[in-house]
């Protein structure tokens, strides 16, 4: 009998449903068994730090090589910015796929589509060695690429969410954020370190070998987990808890989650608007601070150290956010990145000097440091999980289209100041981007619940209590047999004893 069977058409509490089928961590599975998918989940997340980040440096490198010919055409923004168009589209198709069909095979997919096109982006060639051909095909590259990072979110995220739910409670949060937003962090670094070594390598006078490689590097990240990934089981809520096998119930869900979405994605535009826009403008303030007669690698350095700063923030957060709770850690957290940055708006203009470039860049690095709490926990932990794909895959949609919006705004603003007053072109986006942190930490604190240890099977519970009570059948949910989930909770239970 399935374990939701003997109560149909009575309406349960969550208490009760989580009773009777057992949480998600009493599977019988080693501590192997439950880490390494939300290993294969979510490091993926590597490769939309890396092939984003890196496209800021490859930008600059296109711009020396093409002068006026790219920097005075729509490509230098569209190369840079269109991968987040693409983001868009994936994070929206594989949300859907993710809750209707499978996270595994969405992930899978996904990862192919990175490989792919990682690949023809390195080869990028214009019909008869046209420059304006060559950057059209970069620039379509990129658009597809960014397809294959969008389903990293909706089904690798996700994915990497609902397995945190079978650990040890204490450490589920920074499991997570140590295989998702470390990674991508992670990513930002090494995608300002590449170009470094690559360019000390060819030399300035090959440019034209360096951005390809730079690009070409990118295949690696998603090659490197394709074996794990095609490995991988579907997540233990998701067989429990999809609609895949049912017709989702959209006027309950949206009553049941719409505001909260909408808080979450509004938090998520004003995230990716400062975070991925600084990551990819970054190189362009040096290259400014530094001066022309800089040689490229040194400003590749100084943007190196610039990026690992993401790691002092990204990597305590991971335990703050089992401590503090999700919650609590990005609120607080972005509201003292959103005083920094007024702070460093306003000593701009004194540091904004090649024989300060030091102090610069500590300043710059720790405004970057204060912002990777990361919205993605909140994003993947407040909703159900037969939505969850489609939820995170709206909220970090909207979060893409900051970073689009981020990229080309910051760009137009200093593209207008940078040859009159270079201070002003400084301190403008630190004050847009710390206006935004103060609003997304009122929002945070305001208006989102605390996430427990829990909240997979919580927040599952009370989803499923809700729809039982508006008298949607939630016998049908599910993927797994019910013989199979029969002997879950069993062997969880007998484990447990």
């Amino acid at each position: 009998m399935d374990v939701n069977e003997k109560h149909s058409g009575e309406q349960l509490t969550p208490e009760e449903l989580i009773d009777q089928q057992g949480t998600v961590a009493s599977t019988n599975k080693s501590q192997w068994e439950r880490l390494w998918p939300v290993i294969a989940c979510g490091a993926g997340l590597f490769s939309d730090g890396y092939l984003n980040g890196v496209i800021g440096s490859v930008n600059t490198m296109l711009a020396m090589i093409y002068k006026k010919e790219y920097t005075s055409s729509p490509a230098q923004a569209n190369v840079s910015s269109i991968a987040f168009a693409g983001t868009v589209v994936g994070q929206l198709f594989f949300g859907w796929t993710s809750d209707h069909f499978s996270r595994k095979w969405s992930l899978l997919v996904s990862t192919i589509i990175l490989i792919v096109f990682a690949a023809l982006g390195a080869g990028s060639y214009g019909a008869g060695g046209s420059v304006s051909g060559l950057l059209a095909a970069l620039t379509a590259y990129r658009f597809f690429l960014g397809i294959g990072i969008g389903g990293e979110y909706p089904a690798g995220s996700v994915g990497c969410a609902e397995s945190t739910g079978e650990l040890k409670a204490g450490t589920r949060n920074r499991w997570f954020a140590l295989f998702t937003n470390v990674q991508i962090d992670f990513g930002f670094v090494v995608a300002a370190f590449v170009p470094m070594i690559v360019v000390l390598a060819t030399g300035e006078n090959h440019l034209r070998a360096a951005w390809r490689i730079c690009l070409g590097l990118g295949v690696i990240p998603p090659l490197s987990l394709l074996y794990l990934r095609i490995k991988l089981q579907e997540p233990e809520p998701f067989k429990r808890n999809s609609m895949s096998r049912v017709k989702t119930p959209w006027v309950l869900v949206i009553k049941f989650y719409w505001f909260r979405l909408a808080v979450v994605s509004a938090i998520w535009f004003m995230y990716d608007f400062s975070s991925y826009s600084f990551g990819i403008f970054s190189s362009a303030l040096l290259t400014n601070l530094l001066g022309d007669n800089s040689e490229l690698w040194v400003t590749f350095g100084w943007n190196t150290l610039l990026n690992f700063f993401y790691m002092p923030g990204c990597i305590p957060g991971a335990w703050l956010s089992d401590y503090l709770g999700p919650r609590k850690t990005l609120g607080y957290v972005v509201a003292i990145q959103g005083l920094f940055g007024f702070l460093f708006a306003g000593v701009y203009g004194y540091i904004n000097q090649p024989k300060y470039v030091g102090a610069f860049v500590v300043m710059y690095g720790i405004f970057i440091a204060l912002g990777e709490a990361g919205p993605g926990m909140i994003a993947s932990k407040t909703s159900a999980t037969a939505v969850r794909g489609q939820y995170y895959g709206i909220a970090a949609a909207i979060g893409k289209i900051g970073a689009f919006a981020g990229n080309r705004v910051l760009l137009i603003l200093y593209n207008k100041y940078a040859d009159t007053d270079p201070t002003k072109a400084g301190q403008y986006p630190f004050f847009i981007s710390s206006a935004m942190c103060l609003l997304s930490a009122a929002l945070c604190l305001g208006f989102l619940p605390e996430i427990g240890q829990s909240v997979i099977d919580e927040e599952d519970a009370k989803f499923k209590s809700y729809l039982a009570a508006n008298g949607f059948d939630i016998s049908k949910m599910g993927v797994a047999s019910s013989e199979s989930t029969e002997n879950i909770v069993e062997s969880g239970k007998a484990t447990e004893a």
